[in-house]
């Protein structure tokens, strides 16, 4: 798990060939965080080819900064995934909208 990341990813929609389609995440913005903004499947892989760490989990309720911590998400060729290996993206115990 990296000490230190990029953002925060809370939710994720699938399109029907179940590539994400989007996420709703969190992103660092110095030593803070954004609000909650929706990030597209190719401006997701961009920020993870270069180089940024994203994970998994969901802000703690009044701590704006806080953040319960799931998984760190990896990007194996175009997959994006909290397990590494898989042949398609998934992103285990995150919630769909």
């Amino acid at each position: 798990m990296p000490a230190r990341f990029d953002g925060v990813i809370e939710a994720v929609r699938y399109a029907s060939d179940g590539k994400i389609e989007c996420v709703r995440a969190y992103e660092r913005r110095g030593a803070a965080f954004s609000d909650h903004v929706l990030i597209g499947r190719d401006a997701l892989l961009e920020r993870l080819k270069q180089g940024k760490k994203f994970v998994t989990g969901k802000r703690k309720l009044n701590l704006g900064g806080m953040f319960d911590i799931e998984a760190p998400v990896v990007l194996s060729g175009d997959v994006i995934s909290t397990r590494p290996g898989v042949e398609h993206d998934f992103l285990e115990n995150v919630p769909i909208f």
